[in-house]
């Protein structure tokens, strides 16, 4: 694909400067992901429990409460996920694997995506300090933490130096616009100005100079509420290599969710889109549903009687290092989101979370091609048709 804006690179590989977001369960998966990195992007996988898109996995784990049965299972789904987006990519772009800090199993995904052949790995919601050792075995594998100020950018930095590594790039997500779990730690934190991205650029390029480093060396990819050609136009003009992009990508046609997904998050108004805690103890972002209506009117009640109890995990998974339902944090989550998330794969209105981004969509509520958001995203073009 042809871009009028200049790509970045990765590692030796030139990108188209849209990247495409990682969205678990099983949003962004081999199809999504393969055919970003076909048309020269990056693509994301989320390595977080894709069996759900293998049914003879599924069946074989019908009604397991067994962690490490589970865990191994999930293991083979995402080694299939990584080699198909891989074969769909065509040797084009590059494939990344998401990899949530906050999941219980976040090391042996890094491994597997590693062993599978991902070109990079990408790791948020909770600062990966120690992702430079995870990888030890991949040194061609390219690291790309999510953070939200210069502060977190720091810390890490700082602790990826002392192992003689530094990031290959950075995604700097604005909580007040990105959907999913958000990079603060309260709600009344999330529009807070210091994550701006016209305040953020500036104070990550002067910490690393302070830090003996060239700014350049190190690509910033901009988060959070992108979601018009002329805002890729002004980020990148202002320091980004790349802006990242999700909720646009999850309702192309190739994205990996059920279609009535797709509408559920092409058809909210901006007054459908709440921020609410979640089980993980951090801030979300997800559209109104009736599940998540009726949960939010219950919330306080719930977190009233949060109690630490192993048998309050649902399904046994157990996924998460901190669990606000398992672990009785009063001022988190009472729900099990690994459930939830699965059944907003499918589609259901009813049960299902529907994690997405506060801004309009490019396309309203029509539901496109991943060329054509990528076409108007980096020339401005509008599909014929599109409103």
């Amino acid at each position: 694909m042809k871009a009028q804006l200049p790509c970045w690179n990765l590692r030796g590989r030139a990108l188209l400067p849209v990247v495409q977001g990682g969205m678990g369960v099983g949003i962004s998966a081999h199809r999504l992901a393969g055919s970003v990195a076909a048309l020269g992007g990056l693509g994301t996988l989320s390595s977080v429990d894709l069996r759900h898109h293998h049914p003879d996995l599924l069946e074989q784990t019908a009604g397991c409460r067994d962690r490490e049965s589970l865990d191994r299972v999930n293991l083979v789904a995402l080694d299939r996920e990584i080699r198909r987006a891989l074969e769909l990519s065509n040797g084009n772009g590059a494939i990344a694997v998401n990899v949530m800090k906050a999941v219980a199993a976040h090391a042996d995904y890094v491994r597997q995506s590693c062993a599978s052949g991902t070109h990079a790995i990408v790791m948020g919601a909770g600062l990966p300090l120690d992702l430079p050792d995870m990888t030890r075995d991949y040194p061609d594998v390219a690291l790309i933490p999510i953070l939200s100020d210069a502060r977190g950018v720091g810390i890490v930095v700082k602790k990826w130096m002392r192992r003689q590594r530094l990031p290959d790039a950075i995604i700097i997500e604005h909580p007040r616009h990105a959907g999913g779990h958000l990079g603060a730690t309260r709600i009344e934190d999330v529009p807070d100005a210091r994550f701006d991205f016209s305040r953020v650029l500036p104070d990550i390029r002067e910490l690393l100079r302070g830090l003996g480093l060239e700014p350049e060396r190190i690509p910033l990819i901009v988060a959070g509420g992108i979601h018009r050609h002329q805002q890729v136009t002004d980020l990148l003009r202002s320091g980004a290599s790349a802006v990242q992009v999700g909720t646009a990508f999850a309702v192309t046609e190739e994205g990996d969710a059920h279609p009535q997904f797709k509408q559920v998050l092409a058809g909210a108004r901006p007054e459908d889109i709440v921020t609410f805690m979640s089980v993980a103890g951090l801030p979300a972002r997800a559209v109104l549903t009736p599940w998540l209506r009726q949960y939010l009117r219950r919330e306080r009640t719930l977190q009233s009687h949060a109690r630490a109890d192993a048998r309050r995990c649902v399904q046994g998974l157990n996924c998460l290092t901190v669990c606000g339902l398992r672990d009785g944090i009063a001022n988190a989550g009472q729900f099990c989101i690994d459930q939830r998330l699965a059944w907003a794969l499918k589609g259901d209105v009813g049960k299902g979370l529907f994690f997405r981004g506060a801004e309009p969509l490019p396309f309203g509520r029509a539901i496109r091609s991943v060329a054509e958001l990528l076409d108007y995203l980096l020339t401005g073009t509008m599909p014929a048709g599109a409103i």
